[in-house]
């Protein structure tokens, strides 16, 4: 006897961070994903270094939380996994729309967009499927999804877009092999304007690298 996988479709929240005030000073609007493990509201302490008048932070929270290490005391969370992930990635992509739709960002401001580690794969995914231009586009230590084409990001025009790849030189997750297939994905999605950045250190955050991303 069969047991067919059914689907059904129903209405859900989900929380994210913002930091700092949108005001009339505000000169860029950062949508950041954060990282398998991670909640927004601790993600968002490494983009401390930024200058608060001028930055307002957007972080989306992962919807599927877990407990940490085995530990049931903390918790952290993930955004896919291989498991129905054509469908996950659409409900993500749907609440990341949602999450923009409710802060009414103004136009004026520079759009920043950054992922670090899985964050990386919902930043590109939501960036080539909206066709929405960034002034800068961070990806930090994470692998671009194997379905997107140069074509995904033709509409991004090189000469108002940064985009700025971002990798620790003894990061665990990124083998010799593994790192040569990525470059070669970047120099072909991003014409070879892409401009990597490494730094002494495995697969972790750098504040410090954030702060000067701006300079």
């Amino acid at each position: 006897m069969s047991n067919p996988e059914k689907t059904v479709t129903y209405s859900t929240e989900n929380t994210y961070l913002t930091k700092n005030e949108l005001t009339p000073k505000t000169k860029n609007v950062w949508l950041i994903f954060h990282g398998i493990g991670y909640l927004s509201r601790y993600f968002v302490k490494y983009f401390e270094g930024l200058d608060m008048e001028e930055n307002y932070l957007i972080v989306p929270q992962a919807p599927s939380k877990y407990y940490l290490k085995n530990e049931y005391k903390y918790v952290g969370a993930s955004w896919l996994t291989k498991e129905n992930t054509a469908m996950e990635v659409k409900n993500v992509l749907n609440y990341i729309d949602a999450v923009l739709e409710a802060e009414y960002i103004p136009e004026k401001v520079n759009f920043m967009v950054f992922g670090f580690s899985q964050g990386v794969s919902i930043a590109t995914r939501w960036l080539a499927g909206k066709k929405v231009r960034c002034k800068l586009l961070v990806l930090y230590a994470g692998g671009i999804p194997n379905e997107l084409t140069a074509s995904d990001f033709d509409f991004l025009d090189y000469d108002s877009t940064e985009v700025k790849i971002i990798y620790g030189d003894q990061d665990e997750f990124l083998t010799p092999e593994r790192l040569k297939g990525e470059k070669v994905k970047i120099d072909g999605l991003f014409q070879g304007q892409a401009e990597i950045i490494t730094f002494k250190g495995g697969h972790e955050v750098k504040p410090e690298i954030i702060a000067k991303l701006l300079e």
